[in-house]
């Protein structure tokens, strides 16, 4: 066990080293960029429905199912996106890989259940050039929101659970940009840096019901309250010039920005669904959060941008040919497809931004103790190329695990 611990431990720590350039959208310039998906590969291939819970697979974005684990869960995910970006007058193509979660889930008693994880909350990462007249001007950003959180779970009943995530929010966002004029020999360039950290939690309940001897219906909530976290804000303003295509700072300045607390949003969901037992599922959800905070959040970056409260509406389930199946091993794979249509909550040039995605995926059983290795991809859509803005095409490859091991267990000599 002691050596298990290690090795999540250093994983850990490369991964909060490292998570934080996991996207390329321009979208991500604005605010505290573009929100990741909470949840692991099963979810995600559901068009990021929560809903469905069991003892043998970890919830990352409802708390109550910790109490009806089972067996201790390992489960790690990354994807890769490639994206076609496009406007009215041009396109450009980007891709990325990313590790998008790492947690363990261990029961603890026949109805409690705790989690310990990181999950990257949000990205930025763009570079965008634009060329207007006679005027050139770069932008680059990178950066993001990590969340390390510890989760814990407890079954009321077999019907009810409810569960509560404690999460600690770290990261930085770093926005560049550089102005060149023709005629003019030295450009300027200013530098936004925002580190944020604080706490936040998550509280969810879970209810699942036999109605038919059979079929099962599922229902799943979970509530956000909003919260201020710290905003340690720096601006640095530069004259450059340019050597062999290389900036070169000639002067920097200081400016003093006020430190501001910036405001996690709220963020409410509910859902509900109905499945045959160990045979298939379907359900819808939905989330609404409240980003209209950003608003005067970062008011002293002047991006252009504007807020209104977000919403995500997903419909998804899965279908299982015999999961109990000794002869014919596609017949215990978990068939999973999805479809979600999301309102990121960003306004642009008085365009709304939306998002939507169709989603498909497969749970390959390994080894002997229902673990098993997950694949999905999605193909979507972001923004619009209206109003002088660019639309991202989308094609995502997730690939997780979910390992599955008995903890905790009480040996009997005769």
């Amino acid at each position: 066990m002691i050596k298990r611990f290690i090795v999540i431990v250093a994983i850990f720590t490369a991964m909060a080293a490292g998570a934080q350039e996991n996207v390329s959208s321009p979208y991500s310039y604005y605010g505290i960029g573009l929100t990741n998906f909470k949840g692991t590969v099963e979810n995600r291939a559901m068009g990021g429905l929560s809903i469905f819970n069991d003892s043998i697979h970890a919830n990352l974005q409802n708390p109550a199912a910790y109490g009806r684990l089972r067996l201790t869960n390992y489960t790690v995910g990354a994807s890769h996106d490639r994206v076609k970006l496009e406007s009215s007058e041009a396109s450009d193509n980007a891709k990325i890989t990313s590790l998008d979660y790492l947690a363990l889930g261990i029961p603890i008693g026949n109805n409690i259940g705790i989690g310990v994880g990181l999950i990257p909350y949000t990205s930025v990462g763009y570079r965008i050039t634009d060329v207007q007249d006679e005027t050139a001007t770069r932008l680059r950003g990178r950066g993001g929101m990590n969340k390390v959180f510890l989760s814990a779970g407890y079954a009321i009943n077999d019907n009810f659970s409810i569960g509560v995530d404690a999460n600690y929010n770290f990261g930085n966002f770093q926005n560049r940009r550089t102005v060149i004029r023709d005629g003019i020999q030295q450009g300027t360039r200013d530098v936004n840096r925002s580190d944020i950290k604080g706490f936040n939690f998550n509280f969810g309940a879970n209810y699942q019901r036999m109605i038919s001897e059979d079929m099962e219906l599922h229902l799943s909530g979970t509530y956000t309250p909003a919260i201020d976290l710290n905003s340690d804000n720096f601006r640095e303003v530069s004259t450059i010039a340019f050597f062999n295509n290389q900036e070169v700072v000639t002067d920097t300045r200081d400016l003093d920005i006020a430190d501001t607390d910036f405001t996690f949003p709220s963020k409410i969901s509910f859902g509900a669904g109905i499945g045959k037992t160990n045979k298939w599922f379907v359900g819808a959800e939905y989330s609404n959060l409240g980003s209209s905070s950003y608003e005067d959040s970062f008011s002293f970056r002047n991006d252009g941008g504007r807020y209104e409260d977000a919403s995500q509406l997903s419909v998804g389930g899965f279908y299982i040919p015999q999961y109990n199946s000794f002869t014919n091993y596609f017949d215990r794979v978990v068939y999973r497809a999805g479809f979600r249509y999301d309102g990121t909550g960003l306004i642009i040039n008085d365009e709304s931004i939306k998002e939507f995605g169709i989603s498909f995926g497969l749970g390959l059983p390994v080894g002997p103790t229902f673990s098993n290795a997950n694949l999905g991809i999605e193909l979507g859509q972001r923004g619009t190329k209206d109003s002088g803005l660019i639309q991202e095409n989308f094609f995502r490859v997730s690939v997780g695990l979910s390992l599955n091991d008995k903890w905790f267990t009480k040996r009997k000599f005769n």
